[in-house]
């Protein structure tokens, strides 16, 4: 491997992003940003209900209005010979996977409020909606199941005949033989029933695309805010439109956030690909933030009951989980793979237990379909790991910080209760550290200052685990121009990450080149030979692989050329500052001028003057494993039961930083977006109609800038051996955990009432209720808070 010497030190070093520039003054680029002039707009008409028949749609007098070219339902889908979308994910079941057709239009039922049921194009928006007002569906209605406890139960409401039970697929792993032995001879059993709270993305930009059709050459066009361009061309080309994957272009420009569900197809992809090649036109199609709430994956969403048996001394012995999942009405691409094989990875978190017991149902119900966000079963198996560890030490008192070392893995490498190989760690070395640096030795006074005020003051630590990969192996070009200019493709894809500045980083270490050199091209199946996209925090791990092997694909070839031009040995070369020379410096050649001999068939000397580039596959398959120890302070209102998060620290291992600043704004990005989850966001449904409550950013409470502390980050790096850059992935673990560490101190505030446990999100409503129901006073209306 060729090991350059470099005129500065690129990684490490806290730069700030050079795409940002372009975004604050207003150059970026997104999908409304492209023109419409000839567009014709694409408008989706939606279910009003969550369960029903539909008895017959009538499309006569909505097709005859001013402006409507085309309106389709379910029959010119399936005459069209289009598949449903599909299930990607694969899992052992105990009994076979139930994957129930899913076509991009409605085809005879209603499964959920908002799926899909005709699609109108018309030359504007306002034809587009007057139609779909004019369009008359008689629907059936069905009793509508959105609970999970319900949708299992007797009598419950059936979704899929073929799924009976609601029952989608039960997943088993680790060995309960051994867990039950342990929890029979166990001191002590904690057991906890606990939600994680379904959850919607709500990123920036809602999603949006424009197709267009080329019939020369029929091929299709999809333009969208999305990432994982190379997958979901593979599906649309493979399972529902069945041609040739290179017969569909996918490219997506710059994305106002994604954090996992624009990582997958969806129906608007499919009906805008069909209008276009029927119509010949460019149709594009934006949906509506209210849209947005009913028809882009949702995510978490699942019931867990767990127990954790410990001995006299408190070392953890087992540990035993039930959980329920929602799957929402379809099974969505991923969705099946986050609450059993992603949640696997990271059960138990970082402690030792040697015996592990998983048993996972997944579950239909009348709501929108589940897949990945910022996690994806890892933030879910962290909660309750640490919220069990929490409650086992109020109920044995052990400090909580005390019992969390008795347990955390010391040892490396460390084989868990489920098999998973951790490689490498300072996980007890991040929870003293935290402990020093949150200054637990003044929570005392500050407890005290908070209660002159009127105030609850808690203080809640958690560690967690993330389990970095996603889809195995990545791929990358990099082509040196005669003009100096290097471009880098990676078939990974930034939504906001820093894609832009990270990987240039690395290859300026590599290349010995200045910033300036450096073109980076992603998301674009005709420029992008292959990729994977981004999601399992993969991208700096997988793709930064991936780059290096090309590099140095390319220094060699650099090197073959340099040392024919120079009449020299390759051995005999140095390599330096962009440049290659003889040992006595007197004759060298730039990599610029390298790549302008490479496409003169003249100095190539016969040779194929291809040019000057280098290309790497890489099959890495190993995972990393990115962890830390957080803690947060709140104060909670006696009156009014308001919180107020005061202090948050985290002390994190992400192995080596490329860029220390952007390591530091993922993580707090994915804290703020953890604290919503505890104690704001939630996903409501109508448990009789499943009309869905909080479908608006009115109804559904994102965290604001005011929300949230200063958030103080401190790096324990210990590199990975998984990769040459002996990096961890960073993405997703703010989300993951931030949830428990402030549910951890919501309840160590509540505790000197009495209270045990809540369910997130921990509202100022649900802590007033919990405080009088425990005192004894029932609010006005007569409900009580769920514990």
């Amino acid at each position: 491997m060729t090991q350059p010497i470099t005129r500065t030190q690129e990684c490490g070093r806290p730069r700030r992003r050079i795409e940002d520039l372009r975004f604050v003054s207003g150059r970026g680029t997104y999908l409304d940003d492209f023109p419409v002039a000839g567009q014709l707009i694409g408008h989706v008409l939606r279910s009003p209900l969550a369960h029903a028949r539909i008895a017959e749609i009538d499309i006569a007098e909505a097709s005859r209005m001013a402006g409507v070219l085309r309106i389709y339902t379910a029959d010119d889908l399936l005459a069209a010979g289009l598949g449903p979308l599909p299930c990607v994910a694969r899992i052992p079941s105990v009994d076979p996977l139930v994957v129930p057709p899913r076509h991009a239009l409605a085809h005879q039922m209603v499964r959920h409020v908002g799926e899909p049921v005709a699609f109108i194009v018309a030359e504007s928006r306002e034809a587009a909606c007057d139609a779909a007002e004019a369009i008359l569906v008689s629907y059936d209605d069905l009793p509508a199941v959105v609970g999970l406890e319900e949708a299992v139960s007797d009598g419950a409401a059936q979704i899929w005949p073929e799924a009976p039970g609601n029952i989608a697929f039960r997943y088993l792993r680790g060995d309960r033989e051994a867990v039950e032995a342990a929890m029979a001879g166990a001191a002590h059993i904690v057991s906890l029933d606990l939600d994680n709270n379904r959850v919607v993305a709500a990123p920036i930009e809602t999603r949006a695309a424009i197709a267009s059709y080329d019939p020369a050459g029929e091929r299709f066009r999809l333009t969208l805010s999305g990432a994982g361009v190379h997958e979901i061309r593979g599906q649309l080309a493979t399972e529902i439109f069945r041609v040739p994957a290179d017969r569909i272009e996918v490219v997506a420009p710059d994305v106002g956030g994604g954090f996992g569900p624009k990582n997958i197809p969806y129906s608007e992809y499919v009906l805008l690909l069909l209008a276009a090649r029927e119509l010949g036109r460019e149709v594009r199609w934006v949906c509506e933030r209210s849209e947005d709430f009913l028809s882009t994956a949702q995510s978490r969403a699942n019931r867990t009951r767990a127990r954790l048996a410990l001995d006299a001394g408190g070392r953890f012995l087992a540990l035993d989980v039930e959980t329920l999942a929602d799957m929402g009405a379809y099974l969505s691409a991923l969705g099946p793979a986050i609450p059993t094989l992603s949640a696997t990875n990271a059960m138990g978190g970082v402690y030792a237990i040697p015996a592990i017991h998983l048993d996972v149902k997944g579950v239909y119900t009348n709501t929108v379909p589940v897949d990945a966000y910022r996690g994806a079963g890892k933030p879910e198996a962290n909660y309750l790991i640490e919220r069990l560890v929490d409650v086992a030490a109020r109920e044995l008192s052990i400090d909580p910080w005390e019992l969390r070392s008795r347990n955390i893995v010391c040892r490396f490498p460390s084989v868990g209760g489920l098999g998973v190989a951790i490689e490498a760690g300072a996980f007890g070395s991040n929870l003293t550290r935290a402990l020093e640096a949150s200054d637990a030795a003044g929570f005392p006074a500050r407890r005290k200052d908070a209660a002159r005020r009127g105030m609850m003051a808690g203080r809640g630590v958690a560690c967690f685990l993330e389990t970095a990969r996603g889809p195995a192996g990545e791929w990358a070009r990099v082509r040196c121009e005669a003009d100096g200019t290097v471009t880098l493709f990676l078939g990974t894809h930034s939504s906001g990450q820093g894609h832009e500045t990270s990987f240039p980083q690395v290859a300026a270490d590599r290349l010995g080149l200045p910033m300036e050199s450096f073109r980076f091209v992603q998301a674009d199946t005709r420029r992008v030979d292959k990729g994977k996209g981004h999601g399992g925090a993969r991208s700096l791990y997988q793709g930064g692989a991936a780059l290096v092997q090309a590099l140095d694909d390319l220094l060699a070839k650099a090197r073959a050329i340099a040392a024919r031009l120079l009449q020299a040995s390759p051995g005999d070369l140095a390599f330096a500052d962009g440049a290659f020379a003889v040992a006595d410096g007197a004759r060298r050649l730039t990599l610029a001028q390298i790549a302008q001999a490479a496409s003169d068939p003249e100095q190539m000397g016969g040779a194929a003057a291809q040019g000057l580039e280098g290309e790497a596959e890489t099959a890495l398959d190993a995972l990393t494993f990115p962890n830390g120890c957080h803690v947060a302070e709140v104060e909670i209102d006696r009156d009014t039961g308001a919180i107020r998060v005061t202090r948050y620290l985290a002390v994190d291992d992400y192995g080596n930083l490329v860029n220390p600043l952007l390591t530091e704004g993922q993580l707090q990005g994915g804290i703020v977006q953890g604290i919503g989850q505890a104690i704001f966001e939630h996903t409501a449904y109508d448990p009789e109609s499943g009309q869905i409550l909080s479908g608006s950013l009115m109804d559904y409470r994102l965290a604001r800038a005011a929300d949230i502390p200063d958030l103080i980050v401190e790096f324990q790096g210990v590199p990975s051996a998984t990769n040459p850059l002996g990096v961890k992935g960073v993405g997703q673990a703010g989300a993951i955990a931030a949830p428990q560490t402030i549910v951890n101190a919501v309840m160590d505030a509540l505790a000197p009432l009495g209270i045990r446990h809540l369910d997130m999100p921990i509202t100022a409503e649900k802590i007033w209720r919990a405080m009088k129901d425990q005192a004894g006073v029932a609010p006005k209306d007569g409900s009580k808070a769920r514990n």
